[in-house]
């Protein structure tokens, strides 16, 4: 117990043995800290001897519980015990139930199988007795499932066993008496086949092509039935074709009646219908019979035939119109010495039929690739996906001839119209009555005849192309014949008016003023801007309905060089009128000018005479601009009369600001100015639908100022106290306006603070 109780390093005799007196303080520091920690310990312990008390109680006071838990647990063990032994007996008897019914269940399969393969055996052999051949196709793929399902019990079943070696052994007899009726109905289904081909017995030809994938023939069958279909459909081309030969030769003799003349259409259309019919009407059937992937199979074949078949009618086509030499001749038009251009009336007979080819072509280009690109067919595996189909199909020999005829057609529709063109403007001429030339009604039909025929090739390429020659045609042809038009000038147009009231103007010459000629160029000006817009307009509207995505908008790219057409010749037209305006405007000058010898620093009785004289510079003017414009209305088109009251108001305004900024007034003759200037608004607002109040208001507010009581009254009008009045005047004129005041201190206009 000594040993214990020091310190836990040394022993009793090593502690005896210490003679260093540092070591034997250490050793009893070390001693004396233990045993406080002890006591601290002890005290600790005796604090809780309470509560040690206390449980000490309820242990002893709940050991009779424990007690009887302990008889009830070891009752407990015993039964689950019991149990466990009964649940592992219960256990191996299901187990051995459960391998008993597996080896049932297994017997079953294997007798239904055996029976099923009997059953169709039997079936078999009873279904080609009948010739019953879908029968026996049948009984053939269920034969050869039922065959693979029991491969894998060949492998499990030992040697040993009897009863399966002899279950094997009738099965290998079934397998070869399958065989031979197999190979057996293989020959007379391709020799069904064969006969319903030749025959053309389409009925029979679907029956016994549905029973190659029963007979695992798929690959085989379908290949037979394209290449029936590519018979079926290539025999009817072949004599559509021969007969077409015959039509040709009978034609070049000299004996073909119009209306019996080579049907280069109805052959292509025919041959295209025999094509979509052929996929079409057996899509279902394929799909169901080869997988919907054979879709694809189906349609390259028919491809095929088509650039074998279309091919040939669309060369003959070219051939027999000699379209390539008429397209040379249509490319060196003039150059030859002498040479002659071909007759546009011909030219157009040939685009209608060449249009209906190339129709016919987009048309059955754009089912077939419709077929190819069906959602269903973009997830089947497949020797060629859908995409390389596509560009298979585009890039044939078919396409390549489609492309050149579709060059041939966009060379001669460009010819058509442009000789067309130069034709209307040739024969131009302005009916009695008209406000336009006839080039105007004639150059827009044939432009729009021309985009709507090319529009109705569904091609892109042929519209695209056929709208950048209506754009040419307007934007230099066109435009080059309507500035010719207007370069006569408007003189002779100013000059046939009447000089003063009461006099006549001009007299007719061949019933026509003179000049007018000048009026009808800028009416057909402004009627063909407007033109322009509306052909963009329908254009656009069909281009809308029948392209999609991408494609519509690479036409409407095309459309919007029209709308800077249109702007063009609307420029031209403005820049005619403002001549026209100009000329108007040099015959009022004098009379305008009379401003000037006016005085507006006048007293009452002045004012009075002037209120009552009938003489005044502004009656005088609008006497001189009625003589000047107003006989040219009926002669013009309202928006281009509209527009030359316009651009005059505009002159006669900067002239009327310059006058006014000459003369000094008082408040009398501010007065008298604002009345003459109120007379123009409303002799101008009678005679134009437009807004006139907007080009009179600068001279308007001029006025205004020039009738202000006094200086310091201009600020009630301006700035904050404009009351929504918007000043066109800056700072600076408001003030040299005010500086035209006679009566008005220079010293109090320059305090003003504006």
């Amino acid at each position: 117990m000594l040993e214990v109780n020091l310190s836990p390093h040394l022993s009793l005799q090593e502690v005896k043995s210490l003679t260093d007196l540092g070591a034997i303080n250490k050793l009893l520091q070390e001693t004396i800290s233990r045993e406080r920690r002890i006591e601290v310990e002890l005290d600790e312990l005796l604090d809780h001897k309470q509560d040690l008390e206390i449980k000490l109680v309820d242990v002893h006071k709940s050991s009779e519980v424990l007690e009887l838990l302990k008889v009830d647990s070891e009752q407990m063990t015993t039964s689950i015990t019991g149990t466990s032994v009964m649940a592992q007996r219960v256990s191996s008897k299901v187990r051995e139930l459960d391998l008993a019914q597996s080896r049932v269940q297994s017997t079953i399969t294997r007798i239904t199988a055996i029976v099923d393969r009997n059953n169709c055996v039997d079936g078999l052999q009873t279904a080609m007795a009948a010739e019953d051949f879908e029968q026996a196709a049948a009984h053939i793929e269920k034969f050869l499932e039922l065959d693979d399902s029991r491969l894998d019990e060949k492998q499990e079943t030992t040697v040993g066993q009897p009863t399966a070696c002899e279950e094997f052994a009738q099965a290998e007899e079934q397998r070869n008496l399958l065989k031979q009726t197999r190979d057996q109905l293989e020959e007379v289904v391709r020799s069904r086949f064969a006969d319903a081909a030749r025959q053309k017995s389409h009925k029979a030809a679907l029956r016994f092509v549905k029973l190659f994938p029963p007979l695992g023939l798929a690959e085989e069958g379908l290949a037979a039935f394209c290449g029936y279909l590519r018979d079926l459909v290539g025999g009817r081309a072949q004599e559509d074709f021969d007969h077409l030969k015959e039509s040709i030769e009978r034609t070049r003799a000299g004996g073909e009646e119009e209306e019996a003349a080579p049907d280069f259409v109805g052959v292509l259309t025919n041959l295209f219908k025999d094509l979509a019919v052929a996929v079409d009407d057996n899509v279902e059937m394929v799909q169901k019979c080869f997988g919907e992937g054979a879709l694809l199979t189906v349609i390259q074949s028919m491809q095929e035939e088509c650039d074998a078949r279309a091919t040939s009618v669309l060369k003959k086509f070219a051939d027999f119109r000699e379209l390539k030499r008429l397209a040379d001749n249509i490319q060196n038009r003039g150059l030859a010495l002498g040479g002659s251009s071909p007759d546009p009336r011909e030219v157009e007979s040939y685009l209608e039929e060449l249009l209906m080819l190339c129709q016919r072509s987009e048309e059955y280009t754009l089912f077939m690739i419709g077929k190819i690109k069906d959602p269903v067919l973009a997830s089947v595996t497949t020797p060629m996906s859908p995409v390389a189909l596509e560009s298979k199909f585009r890039s044939g020999s078919f396409t390549l001839v489609v492309d050149e005829l579709t060059a041939y057609y966009i060379s001669m529709e460009e010819y058509y119209m442009s000789e067309n063109v130069s034709m209307a403007i040739r024969i131009d001429e302005t009916p009695m009555g008209s406000l336009t030339s006839s080039m105007v009604d004639d150059v827009f039909y044939i432009l729009q005849k021309c985009a709507r025929r090319s529009l109705t090739t569904n091609s892109v390429q042929c519209i695209c192309a056929g709208l950048n020659n209506v754009n040419t045609a307007l934007s230099s042809t066109y435009r080059d014949a309507l500035q010719a038009n207007l370069r006569v000038g408007p003189g002779k147009l100013v000059a046939a008016a009447a000089s003063a009231p009461g006099e006549d103007a001009a007299p007719l010459v061949e019933g026509r003023v003179p000049g007018i000629e000048f009026a009808v160029a800028l009416n057909s000006a402004e009627v063909s801007a407007d033109y322009v817009i509306k052909l963009r307009r329908e254009l656009e509207g069909y281009v809308a309905e029948a392209f999609p995505g991408a494609e519509q908008e690479r036409l409407k790219s095309c459309l919007q060089d029209l709308g800077e057409t249109s702007t063009t010749i609307r420029q031209i037209c403005s820049h005619s009128l403002e001549a026209l305006a100009g000329a108007i405007n040099t015959r009022l000058r004098p009379t305008l000018d009379a401003v000037s010898s006016c005085d507006y620093e006048m007293g009452e009785s002045e004012y009075a005479v002037q209120e009552l004289s009938e003489d005044l510079w502004v009656t005088n003017l609008l006497v001189a601009l009625d003589l000047g414009m107003q006989w040219l209305m009926p002669h013009l088109t309202s928006e281009n009369y509209d527009a030359l009251v316009q651009l005059m108001m505009d002159l006669l305004v900067t002239r009327l600001e310059v006058l006014v900024l000459q003369k000094k007034f008082n408040q009398l003759g501010a007065l008298q100015l604002d009345r003459e200037l109120r007379s123009l608004v409303s002799h101008f607002t009678a005679i134009t639908s437009r807004s006139v109040r907007e080009k009179f208001a600068r001279l308007t507010q001029m006025a205004t100022i020039l009738n202000l009581e006094s200086v310091n009254e201009m600020l009630d009008y301006w700035g904050e106290n404009a009351a929504g009045m918007t000043w066109r005047l800056t700072a600076a004129e408001v003030r040299r306006v005010l500086e035209l005041r006679s009566d008005f201190r220079p010293e109090t206009i320059a305090q003003l603070p504006l």
